[in-house]
């Protein structure tokens, strides 16, 4: 019998980005087994300053991976890999123009560990070759109030020379009717544009 959960996230900041999908397990959740993760986003970034006119790049993204995961008694290691496409556009004082739709691989790790039972540990690593990018998340949370609070790291890169980092804290897995979340929220800097500011990430999934 198939489990699905359906996901959905948005990131805010400089730039702004969603996703939404489901990932399908043809078991339990619970057992070792194969899997699947199929996912649609978009987004837009500013892009030059300092000199260089301004531009706005807007990205369309979809996914369809197949994998595995492993089930431990202290957590969960899960692999995919699969093809993606990328559309994206660029707009500024020149006028707009599409660039060419690209397809690739993309390669998809997470870790979600408990190393006691008060604890949580997460780890996501993302790398596709349709846009040359990579992204990697890492987080810690001690169980309070009902969720898991704590600090979060993460880095992502792409081919444009484009790079993110950010750092905050997290809540991680609070129940909210029929969902969980996660909330977070912290600083983020932007290069080549050498921008500071704030982010502010919101994840939701629920099981059907």
């Amino acid at each position: 019998m198939l489990r699905t959960v359906l996901f959905g996230s948005l990131d805010a900041g400089a730039s702004v980005f969603s996703t939404s999908g489901a990932k399908i397990a043809f078991d339990r959740f619970e057992r070792d087994g194969p899997v699947a993760l199929v996912s649609a986003g978009g987004g837009f970034r500013l892009e030059g300053g300092a000199g260089a006119p301004l531009r706005m790049r807007t990205t369309t993204l979809g996914a369809a991976l197949g994998g595995y995961q492993f089930i431990r008694d202290w957590g969960a290691v899960t692999v995919f890999a699969g093809p993606e496409i990328s559309w994206e556009m660029l707009a500024g004082p020149g006028g707009e123009g599409a660039l060419p739709v690209r397809m690739g691989l993309r390669l998809h790790g997470e870790i979600w560990a408990r190393p006691s039972q008060d604890t949580l540990t997460t780890a996501t690593a993302i790398v596709g070759s349709a846009r040359g990018d990579a992204y990697a998340r890492l987080s810690w949370g001690y169980s309070l109030f009902g969720a898991y609070l704590g600090p979060e790291i993460a880095l992502y890169g792409d081919r444009t020379d484009y790079r993110k980092w950010n750092i905050g804290l997290h809540a991680t897995d609070y129940a909210l009717g029929g969902y969980r979340l996660r909330l977070s929220a912290g600083c983020q800097i932007e290069t080549p544009r050498d921008r500071l500011g704030p982010y502010l990430s919101l994840a939701l999934w629920s099981a059907l």
